[in-house]
């Protein structure tokens, strides 16, 4: 979704055709079709691939590739987004606990 809606934006603009970048990540031309419709995820040793073939930033699909595993798994929660606060929360304090050492 967010991120297949992503590379294929990206694959547009730099007139690449499907079978071209799956051929890259050598995976057929129907798996990649569904990255880019969101009905599949994408490796996550896809990405830096992805990003030099692309010419984008590895760190940003890399957001966009969780983004989209983060939404899956709560898009159908009733409590989704308070979780996803309280997950942000645990985050924010793990890393003012690093940021320390």
């Amino acid at each position: 979704m967010i991120f297949g809606n992503h590379i294929r934006q990206l694959r547009e603009e730099s007139n690449l055709v499907l079978r071209e970048v799956a051929a890259q990540l050598e995976i057929d031309t129907a798996t990649m079709s569904k990255i880019e419709l969101g009905l599949r995820f994408a490796r996550r040793k896809h990405i830096p691939l992805l990003a030099k073939l692309l010419n984008c930033s590895e760190e940003e699909l890399q957001k966009k590739w969780l983004a989209d595993k983060i939404y899956q798994l709560l898009e159908d929660e009733k409590l989704g987004y308070e979780a996803l606060k309280v997950a942000e929360r645990v985050l924010e304090y793990d890393k003012t606990k690093t940021d320390k050492n």
